[in-house]
């Protein structure tokens, strides 16, 4: 059975959802694709970072300017399942802000090359699942960015560019405009109950129209979900104001569930079981139900997750074990009106057949096996209705105003005549 899923999963790529893509995507040749800030001084990616990575620009035109040297540099890794040596290489085309490549070319955002070997890798040590542990750090020497807005950075092997094993998409700000905002439970359609409603205003500079601005909002770095162009309630002078704005209305939904694979000898936080069955190790998570109560505070990290592992001597990214990870989510009938998904970081916040749950109907609930790397990793059950694009909680975790989310503002400069559309501001709350 191993063996069959892994000749499947080659097959298998998070695809983008509508028109916009996907933070992370990678097809089953490699796993647990990341991105996070290199911290250039130490040499060493930050693990703990409470915010999913972005890079700014000064007014120079520098990454990274005005001795900021926190978030200039990332670092982009992935694993690929065997200690075979391949040869990967990447490239970098600037994007839309609904995800389409722009009008402009290579020579206009990158300074350098326009494709980079990854010459950086190492064998996983001590693994019952061989690995190999590729790295590289971007922006770098050879490969520098002279345009804001966002970008993906494409991963393909011997030099195929049709074929990609991997997809990053991040975003480079120039900062040229003030956002405020902050979200209310009093929404445009109901009093403390299920919604969270963002307000916000965007102040832009005086040689500007405010008319060739606009917004995309995420929440815990979904896509299905996102709003894109909402219009503002009212222009005034230099300032887009977005205060009742029924588009911004989002659901509450319920903090992240979570589990730890930390260990391979005991069961770590919501693990059932560990188990060695003489060539993979199993991590069975606690049978899940569906969540009816009232909220309850828990602290998470919004879907996010972190490589870990107990009894590592050198680099947790080479020694972590890779385990079979199976989800079951209580149900005494399958809904027919829709699917339910596994949600996270870990599975790149899509809605995919790699994360798409199926029914049991002996041991009524939902399931998913999957393959995931040691550490901490935050998820949900979403659930899709049948025709739509757009995962809902309300039937499989609930929903409420009480929840703690992460709401991203990214703010696009237009003008009239631009080919591109320009990141002048990034605000998280």
């Amino acid at each position: 059975m191993r063996k069959i899923f892994l000749v499947i999963s080659l097959a298998i790529c998070c695809s983008a959802l509508g028109q916009y893509q996907v933070t992370i995507q990678q097809t089953g040749i490699i796993r647990t694709l990341r991105m996070r800030y290199w911290n250039v001084e130490l040499e060493t990616a930050h693990t703990n970072d409470p915010i999913r990575p972005y890079l700014v620009m000064g007014s120079d035109g520098e990454i990274g300017a005005n001795g900021d040297l926190y978030n200039h540099t990332l670092e982009i890794s992935f694993d690929e399942m065997s200690h075979e040596t391949r040869f990967y290489t990447y490239t970098l085309l600037h994007l839309n802000a609904n995800g389409q490549p722009s009008d402009i070319s290579s020579y206009e955002y990158v300074d350098g090359f326009t494709t980079q070997d990854i010459t950086d890798y190492e064998h996983s040590v001590n693994t019952s699942t061989l690995y190999t542990h590729y790295r590289f750090t971007f922006p770098n020497d050879d490969m520098r960015i002279k345009a804001a807005g966002n970008y993906m950075l494409q991963i393909y092997e011997d030099n195929d560019r049709d074929k990609p094993v991997g997809r990053v998409y991040f975003s480079v700000v120039q900062p040229s405009v003030t956002v405020q905002g902050k979200i209310r439970t009093n929404t445009d359609i109901e009093f403390s109950g299920r919604y969270q409603q963002l307000d916000m205003s965007v102040k832009v500079p005086q040689q500007t129209l405010a008319k060739d601005y606009f917004i995309c909002v995420r929440q815990n770095g979904r896509i299905d979900n996102q709003v894109y162009q909402p219009k503002p309630d009212f222009i005034s002078g230099q300032e887009l104001q977005f205060i009742h704005c029924k588009d911004l209305i989002f659901e509450g939904g319920n903090e992240y569930r979570h589990f730890d694979t930390y260990s391979t000898y005991y069961a770590g936080t919501h693990i059932d079981r560990i188990t060695y069955d003489h060539s993979d190790y199993h991590a069975a998570i606690e049978p899940d139900e569906i969540s009816n109560r009232a909220y309850m505070h828990e602290y998470d990290v919004n879907g996010q997750y972190l490589i870990n592992a107990e009894r590592t001597l050198d680099d947790v990214d080479t020694e972590a074990e890779y385990m079979w990870v199976h989800w079951r989510l209580m149900a005494e009938q399958p809904w027919l009106d829709g699917l339910v998904y596994v949600g996270g970081d870990l599975f790149q916040n899509a809605l995919s057949s790699v994360n798409r749950m199926s029914y049991d109907n002996e041991r009524r609930c939902y399931y998913l096996d999957a393959l995931v790397k040691q550490g901490g990793h935050d998820y949900q059950y979403w659930f899709v209705p049948k025709g739509a694009k757009k995962a809902t909680l309300q039937r499989t975790e609930g929903s409420h105003w009480e929840t703690g989310n992460e709401y991203t503002i990214y703010v696009y400069y237009r003008p009239f005549g631009s080919r591109y559309d320009q990141l002048v501001g990034l605000y998280q709350l």
